[in-house]
């Protein structure tokens, strides 16, 4: 194992306009009939991921379409990379059209062995600024292993049905999975690139976008509480989702309608993602 502690403490500034045509796009890809954007506008829970676009030229992609190893993140050569989970906490809106500024911090790098091998987790700080101090403060685990390890949690038993007070349900298909990653600019090909995400790195479908889920379940609460401000939201991804099904969200209250509980269910009912969060005043 290499040892890779260097790297803690790196950092990268990245500066952004809260586009209004950006804010279009994710409108429209989420299938909802919003009013044109207009300067002022606040940007729901996880529509920040529109932002700080990473433009690394195209001769410095490392073979999966992500930015290649080795510069701000370490050069780790296991090869498959993923998003596990992330904590946000959010102190005030980012608007269309200010300008935002994201301060990024490696704060810790850690190998485990794990039942399906070597795994390597990456925590990353974010602190998102905009004209008026800070917007959004958030925690992301990134972990990498290696490709010999099964793509996909095996098949269990049919999973009991979960009472929830919302449900929904959300087709990813192969266009919208497109459209995501456009609107995100990640080139991390087990997204869009069906060859190489079923014959590469062994997946039987394209992967649909960790933090996409999570705003499939912001949207959901959106929806249910009236516009209620979240203050607080975590996820933590359980299985990889598929373009071959429709997945649903579940969720509900607690704590007595201070804080939320939520979940993104496969086609046979399993767990793929754990999520909560909390509202603000």
């Amino acid at each position: 194992m290499s040892d890779f502690s260097a790297w803690i403490g790196n950092t990268q500034t990245a500066n952004d306009i809260v586009s209004a045509n950006a804010v279009a796009g994710l409108s429209a890809t989420l299938d909802r009939d919003d009013p044109a954007p207009r300067d002022g506008d606040p940007l729901p829970p996880m529509w920040h991921w529109v932002l700080f676009a990473p433009t690394v030229r195209r001769s410095e992609l490392g073979p999966d379409g992500h930015p290649a190893r080795g510069g701000f993140l370490p050069p780790i050569t296991l090869p498959r990379r993923m998003f596990a989970g992330a904590r946000y906490r959010f102190h005030q809106p980012l608007r269309v059209g200010e300008a935002a500024r994201r301060e990024t911090e490696i704060t810790d790098i850690a190998h485990k062995d794990g039942t399906s091998g070597e795994l390597i987790f990456v925590k990353l700080k974010h602190m998102i600024h905009g004209e008026n101090g800070l917007a959004i403060e958030e925690e992301h685990d990134v972990v990498y292993r290696d490709v010999s390890a099964p793509s996909q949690s095996p098949a269990g038993q049919a999973a009991e049905p979960i009472e929830a007070e919302w449900r929904d349900s959300f087709i990813p298909d192969p266009v919208l999975l497109f459209r995501y990653s456009a609107l995100t600019f990640n080139g991390h090909r087990i997204h869009y690139d069906r060859t190489y995400a079923t014959q590469e790195e062994g997946y039987p479908g394209l992967v649909v976008h960790g933090p996409l889920i999570a705003t499939a379940l912001c949207e959901m609460v959106r929806r249910e509480t009236s516009e209620r401000p979240v203050s607080g939201f975590y996820f933590r991804a359980k299985r990889a989702l598929f373009d071959l099904h429709p997945f649903e969200t579940i969720g509900g209250m607690t704590d007595e309608g201070a804080g939320l509980w939520l979940k993104a269910l496969d086609h046979e009912g399993a767990v793929a993602m754990e999520a909560g969060g909390t509202f603000g005043s």
